[in-house]
């Protein structure tokens, strides 16, 4: 299985079937399917990094590339919900980041799944009950938190966009389950308070601001 692409852009955009790219490996071209957030980040003769999970069916095997492992394992735990399926989450992921994917599943927000293409309201309201209360998936080899970008990763991201903010609520979800305080619970906690600060904030804020809450 192709976990990791490494290579040269050779050319990247949108086709009839959707986004795609071809990455040079070594004088092999691999044709990759991705989002526009992996796509803004690729140019014809630069070199190109993506973390892939690999679909092997009957009659293909297709690859789906991401900038970081945090959306390649996003794009994974939305297939898990019935009838999401590689286009619904890759739909997603093109207008939510995975931090606001876990918020949006706290706090059962379907109406943010419903505003990518091909996510009707049913649906929608299915993978925020299903994915609600549930910890962020961990990706390959990581064991908690996702550690921050690489130099080659996302330059000049803001908030929501990149791995920090994912990492602050995931520090803040722990602090509280360390209190005693459900893991459901923690994850809406945080969702909502973090959605009250204009930028990221200090882990001991986010925590204090979470507790309170829960005990409003």
């Amino acid at each position: 299985m192709i976990g990791m692409l490494s290579g040269t852009c050779l050319m990247a955009g949108q086709t009839s079937s959707g986004g795609e790219a071809i990455v040079d490996c070594g004088g092999v071209g691999y044709l990759v399917r991705c989002g526009v957030r992996a796509l803004r980040e690729m140019s014809e003769g630069a070199p190109v990094r993506l973390h892939v999970e690999t679909h092997v069916r009957e009659q293909a095997i297709t690859l789906f590339g991401f900038t970081n492992e945090e959306e390649r394992a996003w794009f994974e735990r939305l297939q898990a919900v019935q009838g999401v399926g590689p286009k619904a989450a890759l739909a997603i992921l093109d207008i939510l980041t995975p931090g606001e994917v876990m918020s949006a599943a706290a706090l059962e927000d379907k109406t943010a799944f419903s505003r990518a293409s091909g996510v009707g309201p049913k649906l929608a309201a299915r993978i925020a009950t299903e994915l609600s209360g549930k910890p962020p998936p961990v990706g390959r080899g990581f064991t908690s938190a996702f550690t921050a970008p690489s130099a080659d990763a996302v330059d000049g991201a803001t908030r929501n966009e990149g791995l920090s903010d994912m990492r602050l609520r995931n520090d803040a979800v722990s602090a509280l389950v360390n209190l005693g305080i459900g893991q459901s619970e923690a994850l809406r906690a945080v969702a909502e308070s973090y959605g009250t600060f204009a930028d990221d904030p200090p882990l001991d804020d986010l925590v204090r601001s979470a507790l309170k809450k829960l005990g409003s």
